[in-house]
């Protein structure tokens, strides 16, 4: 993980920005997540989509809250082997002050705590913003879906974050490390 403080950048001339704080989602904090929906997508999420989704059994929502406000929120899926990152947004005022990086260090310390190996998600391909985040963030583009949102035939990339390799795992085989082994007998 970045060593780098997580403190949101504090804009020049200004007070410093209350701290995040981010926790699990609940019903009354719908529509200030909606608000931060429509601000943020062209094809945004309807209220009754949240509510499909955060009903479901593995669904799980969180906030970040500055101060009084809603700024962000994400809501993932545990899977068998991995986190799938459904939704996920900053308020475009709250945008580039680090609640992002937050909310993602935050989702990989929820994917070590679920011991799974990976948080996947899709992007749409025209999201330049979101996929340059995510790569910071150490996800890697992994496939293409091509034409995979039917509102308009757009293809998404899916990405993928990768939990770093411990000493319980087993090596991946591969032809170069059977030809190792055989030279070192």
């Amino acid at each position: 993980m970045n060593s780098r403080s997580t403190r949101p950048r504090q804009r020049e001339g200004t007070n410093p920005a209350p701290p995040v704080h981010i926790r699990w989602m609940i019903r009354r904090d719908l529509s200030d997540v909606l608000r931060t929906e429509m601000a943020s997508f062209e094809y945004a999420w309807s209220e009754e989509d949240f509510l499909r989704c955060l009903r479901q059994r593995h669904c799980i929502g969180m906030v970040a809250e500055q101060g009084e406000s809603i700024v962000g929120f994400m809501i993932y899926e545990l899977q068998k082997s991995c986190l799938h990152l459904l939704n996920f947004a900053v308020h475009p005022s709250a945008r580039r002050t680090g609640i992002g990086t937050q909310m993602i260090q935050r989702l990989i310390q929820k994917m070590e705590a679920h011991r799974r190996r990976a948080i996947t998600l899709l992007v749409r391909e025209r999201n330049l913003t979101a996929q340059l985040f995510f790569r910071k963030m150490g996800f890697q583009a992994v496939r293409l879906l091509r034409h995979y949102y039917p509102d308009t035939g757009e293809d998404a990339y899916q990405m993928e974050y990768r939990a770093l390799s411990t000493a319980n795992d087993t090596p991946e085989l591969s032809l170069s490390n059977r030809i190792s082994s055989y030279e070192s007998d």
